[in-house]
């Protein structure tokens, strides 16, 4: 098979990575990027945004919402975000409208977020911008049954109703995905009970997935036995006759798991360090490239070695640069040099985009400013890339 030429990519071309932005708003996003890498500003600044929407201070909500909110989220509600859809179609990279909001665990607030998610999916069956929609099992289910569930406690009569009531959403979701032909991607959650969702998800692969890959699972590579889990969920795959998506990120719980694994007696899951999370990715990269035949794979990842590494992988399987089974994803607000650098040589690229009320979205902004803070005197990846660009400007 000949090799595919995908044109060369730089992630370090600032031009083509900030293409989108005006003067104006570079100079916004250096400010903000420049007020994130201030540790004690980050630290006090985000308590005090708490505190003053808790008070409801006037002004509070339109100053968030004209700085950290937009540089990180679509907009409150679905219509809000259609202008960020199509900003980024323009550029050629496609929207995971990602619905930021906490359930409050009961049946109503999972009711409401089933509607809503399946909002997401209709617009995306309507739009040439969105290939993928997205959905946390603890948004439509209650996330004690599901722990029980995984450690194989009975439940009570009340408990196994709400449990049935959590598949059927996620049977409502996934149906009309599949109606649709709308990929989605269940989102993965804490170890003691994502082995719940997976068991649900390879449910839902098993019914929707027979014709192309409609259902993916999330695999957090910072565990160390996911790259095992991919491989069996692939060889349960073309037992059952049936394509596999998996979408692969690094992880998002480590303080969290390690805490928990420390209370219950029990072996942390994550990695023992960065390097073996990297390594385990990179191989699970190769794994899917691999069995592209049964397997379609979205590099969830902001990591640069990693991305140039599943190009590469591509090139030497002759897969073109748009081969649909093959995806990268990115967080809307980050890492714009590889979203446009990638969407640009032709990749399918795609940008998580969060909403919902602005109260509702403070945790993750939150995440992200701490994300964005210096580390030991170094400023920030994305100050820099900013900066750069500015001065590119002003040379020009």
């Amino acid at each position: 098979m000949p090799v595919t030429q995908a044109p060369p990519i730089s992630f370090d071309d600032t031009a083509v990575a900030f293409a989108s932005k005006s003067d104006g708003e570079l100079r916004k996003m250096y400010a903000l990027f420049a007020a994130m890498n201030n540790n004690s500003l980050v630290k006090t600044g985000g308590g005090l945004m708490k505190a003053a929407l808790k008070w409801h201070l006037p002004g509070t909500k339109f100053l968030i919402k004209k700085s950290i909110f937009e540089q990180f989220c679509g907009g409150e509600t679905i219509q809000e975000c259609l202008p960020v859809i199509q900003e980024l179609g323009r550029y050629h990279i496609g929207t995971i409208l990602d619905y930021s909001v906490e359930g409050e665990g009961n049946d109503k607030s999972f009711d409401a977020t089933t509607t809503e998610l399946l909002a997401t999916i209709d617009l995306a069956h309507r739009s040439q911008n969105i290939p993928f929609s997205v959905f946390k099992v603890t948004g439509v289910g209650d996330a004690a049954i599901l722990e029980k569930v995984q450690r194989g406690t009975a439940l009570s009569p009340g408990e196994q109703a709400s449990f049935e009531r959590t598949k059927k959403r996620i049977n409502a979701i996934c149906a009309r995905a599949h109606q649709y032909g709308v990929r989605v991607f269940v989102d993965a959650e804490e170890s003691w009970f994502q082995e719940t969702i997976d068991q649900l998800t390879y449910e839902m692969m098993q019914r929707y997935n027979r014709e192309s890959a409609i259902v993916w699972n999330t695999y957090q590579l910072y565990r160390h036995d996911r790259l095992e889990a991919l491989q069996k969920a692939h060889d349960a795959a073309v037992r059952g006759g049936y394509y596999l998506g998996g979408k692969l990120v690094r992880g998002a719980y480590m303080e969290k798991e390690g805490r928990v694994a420390a209370q219950q007696g029990r072996q942390n899951p994550i990695n023992s360090s960065k390097q073996a999370t990297d390594d385990l990715y990179n191989e699970a990269l190769r794994y899917c490239l691999a069995h592209v035949d049964r397997i379609s794979i979205c590099a969830g990842t902001h990591n640069e070695a990693s991305s140039l590494l599943l190009t590469e992988l591509m090139q030497e399987r002759g897969l073109r640069p748009n081969d649909q089974r093959v995806w990268f994803a990115q967080l809307y607000g980050m890492s714009d040099n590889l979203s446009y650098n990638l969407a640009h040589a032709g990749y399918n690229t795609a940008k998580y985009v969060p909403y919902g009320p602005v109260e509702a979205v403070m945790p993750y902004l939150l995440r992200r400013a701490d994300e964005n803070t210096a580390i030991a005197g170094q400023s920030s990846r994305e100050f820099l890339l900013i900066q750069k660009e500015m001065n590119r400007r002003k040379a020009h």
